[in-house]
């Protein structure tokens, strides 16, 4: 009778379990790089000679070989017991991402081949695909609205991960999209994905007076250059219909009501060094997006926007949080033109607190204008909730706030004479301060309410001093 001995191994917090036969039926559990005998004796596993021989993988259907061979490639590398261990644990975490697969289980065997040595090993890898259709039901919240999703795909098409989906969306807002998308992810060390769109999408701007119905096509490439670096270049052809939302839309709108064809490249790039994505504690995050329209159509300019963000954790965990969001949008010197749904807006709970939505900046009869250039500052206070167990469920989800916002909004006119630039960005800025309670909301967004004081404020903006609710995934 086989003697059955149980190990030990840590694989850095890896929380999985690795079961494994070898010839004395080892079952091995993810724990800690060192074993303790039952004398008390310490063995350091990396002492233990191990390599693999030969790997298996059970349960392929759609998937194609190639994808799989160059995901557990790496396991051949190992020569002691702990190395073979973790990359077992890698190659089981690439599978897992591939999105081929639902469930990958680990077996770990001694190899009795005709050229198996001593400290041969064998991997088998069981798998069970995804099922080529599925469905979905999603959640989300933006522009402070939430939205219900709802459709079907086609996953693993082609057998390496291709997934084709047809989702439809409602918003609280009366905001309603169709998209039909096809995703080709091509494994790579860049993690590069292309995507491609057909999309209808339906918006109402209720603070201009404007419903927007919008007819495209989207092609996406998205890679990461570095880690925690991502880049994407968009390619957006799009045919859009604004008309007015009632006889009381200003004629500064009426007169931009119409048909329009814009088709634009677009670049993002985005750096998030930071802890975490609604309520970190420390860390950076930018993003920096640049879009040419005017490739076709009647829709010409040259539009730029920058996001920044730094949080500095202070004692009793309480964060410092400075935030900046600019943009510019440069007409194009020829006979194409834009449109009230190109300008930027600012005002609302999600930037300059304390103010109506896009209540800053130019207004005709009631309905915001927008304008070709802006900018907004913020430093926040985020501080747990008092009398609560830190690290609890409950204080993790909320977080006292405190804010001061800043900001203009303008045609801006910008001269070589930095000092006289200075003079006309701050000229007639706006300021608002004020505390309030904020909520996460599933980590990817958030829900805050504040009372808010507008004290710098201009003819034509519209204040909201008092209560102000917002949610949304991203905040100033």
């Amino acid at each position: 009778m086989n003697e059955q001995v149980t190990y030990s191994v840590d694989l850095e917090g890896v929380a999985e379990v690795v079961s494994a036969l070898l010839t004395t039926h080892f079952t091995v559990v993810v724990l800690s790089p060192e074993r303790e005998d039952h004398d008390g004796a310490t063995m350091n596993l990396q002492s233990l000679k191990a390599r693999v021989q030969r790997v298996h993988v059970d349960g392929l259907g759609r998937t194609k070989d190639d994808i799989v061979i160059n995901t557990v490639r790496d396991v051949f590398t190992a020569r002691d017991f702990q190395s073979v261990i973790i990359k077992i644990h890698e190659a089981r975490t690439r599978l897992s991402k591939l999105g081929c697969f639902k469930d990958v289980g680990v077996f770990i065997d001694a190899y009795n081949g005709p050229d198996a040595v001593d400290d041969g090993i064998e991997v088998t890898f069981e798998v069970t695909e995804v099922s080529f259709l599925g469905a979905k039901v999603n959640t989300a919240v933006g522009n402070n609205e939430a939205q219900f999703s709802t459709g079907g795909m086609l996953r693993n098409i082609f057998g390496r991960a291709e997934e084709w989906s047809c989702e439809y969306t409602h918003g609280t807002k009366k905001t309603t999209s169709f998209y039909s998308t096809f995703v080709k992810p091509f494994h790579n060390e860049a993690s590069t994905v292309l995507t491609s769109s057909i999309y209808q999408q339906a918006s109402e701007a209720p603070w201009s007076g404007y419903r927007e119905l919008d007819r495209g096509i989207l092609l996406t490439l998205a890679f990461n250059s570095a880690p925690n670096v991502q880049q994407k270049l968009i390619l957006d052809g799009v045919w859009r219909h604004l008309t007015t939302l009632s006889r009381t839309t200003a004629f500064a709108v009426r007169e931009q009501a119409g048909h329009s064809l814009k088709s634009a490249l677009r670049h993002e790039l985005h750096v998030d060094k930071r802890d975490d994505q609604v309520f970190p504690t420390d860390g950076v995050s930018f993003t920096l997006k640049n879009e040419l329209a005017g490739l076709g159509g009647d829709i010409g300019f040259l539009k730029n926007e920058l996001d920044m963000q730094v949080n500095v954790p202070l004692p009793r965990d309480i964060v410092l949080q400075g935030a900046l969001l600019a943009g510019h949008l440069l007409p194009l010197r020829n006979n194409k033109t834009y449109v009230i749904a190109d300008r930027f807006m600012l005002g609302g709970p999600m930037n300059i607190r304390g103010f109506e939505m896009a209540g800053i900046g130019p207004h005709s009869d009631g309905c915001s204008l927008g304008a070709e250039m802006f900018w907004a500052a913020a430093i926040h206070v985020y501080a747990p909730l008092p009398l609560l167990a830190r690290g609890g469920t409950i204080s993790e989800k909320f977080r006292l706030h405190g804010f001061v916002n800043t900001g203009n909004i303008g045609d801006f006119v910008l001269t070589d004479n930095y000092k006289q630039n200075l003079h006309t960005l701050l000229r007639d800025m706006r300021l608002s301060y004020g505390a309030g309670l904020a909520m996460s909301l599933g980590g990817f967004a958030r829900v805050e309410l504040n009372y808010c004081i507008p004290l710098l404020l201009q003819r034509g903006d519209r204040p909201n001093q008092g209560l102000q609710f917002g949610v949304a995934a991203n905040f100033l």
